[in-house]
């Protein structure tokens, strides 16, 4: 599932291709990840349209219209986003395709049809609706340390919340759970405030570091926790083995003894 790094690539990549281009037509080849209207719909509602700009908030990317209408972009699994010129160049999995004035194209490829696209008359409505939370990039360490301090749950838990911190998933979780020291089933309510601060600032600066890499995992650090969190993997400094749990639902890494517990 792509998580905030990978939608900010799929922003840049849709801001560079087909804002301010007219779409002149819309093609649904199968309009199942169309999830609040028919393809029909669909396609009137966004024909003779022009994306003016764009606004990604955790893993949901909104693509805001001329009439101020919005079309939302979730990629689910194996959504994908490919700009070209030649109909012979059409993506195999692609679902629907815009095709602008200046004759390029934007097609939306997905083979296993997890992706969630709606056409939205009002984006604020939608995203109050679902109870989104805060951007995990935007929000402030005042508001994560509130939100920490009364919750029961587990600081994985809290991380992968999407009602209270927006675009966090299981691989970036992990990994501020890893350069923090905490370990990942520590209670958040017993974390103290000077350690949710620092956990506030490393979740920060490793997404900023994963956005400005374009989501390239090639280009991450060597000694992140991604690049070796693996079922054989010794610690560098303890020797201890990894241990592989479930929680809050997704399989987790980490080193026990490295990783201190609250409770």
């Amino acid at each position: 599932m792509p998580e905030l790094p990978e939608v900010s690539t799929f922003q840049k990549y849709l801001d560079g291709t087909a804002l301010d281009q007219k779409i002149q037509e819309v093609i649904v080849h199968d309009d199942k990840i169309i999830r609040n209207m028919s393809g029909e719909a669909f396609t009137k509602g966004l024909t003779d349209r022009t994306m003016i700009n764009s606004y990604r908030r955790g893993k949901y990317l909104f693509a805001r219209l001329d009439n101020g209408h919005s079309l939302l972009l979730h990629f689910g699994m194996t959504g994908d986003l490919s700009y070209y010129h030649q109909p012979e160049d059409r993506p195999r999995h692609e679902r629907f395709h815009f095709l602008f004035d200046n004759g390029s194209r934007l097609g939306f490829d997905c083979p296993r049809k997890f992706a969630r696209i709606l056409l939205l008359e009002n984006e604020a409505d939608y995203i109050h609706s679902i109870q989104l939370g805060e951007d995990a990039l935007e929000i402030q360490e005042a508001d994560f340390v509130a939100a920490a301090q009364p919750r029961k749950c587990t600081i994985k838990g809290l991380l992968l919340n999407q009602k209270v911190l927006a675009g966090v998933g299981n691989l970036y979780a992990d990994e501020v759970c890893y350069q923090c020291r905490v370990h990942p089933v520590s209670k958040a309510s017993a974390i103290p405030t000077k350690k949710l601060k620092e956990l506030h600032k490393k979740l920060q600066a490793i997404l900023r570091k994963a956005v400005d890499s374009h989501a390239h995992y090639k280009e991450y650090p060597d000694d992140w926790f991604w690049a070796w969190r693996k079922d054989e993997a010794l610690h560098p400094k303890t020797g201890e083995p990894i241990e592989r749990a479930k929680i809050a639902g997704r399989t987790s890494y980490y080193f026990p003894k490295y990783q201190k517990l609250y409770e």
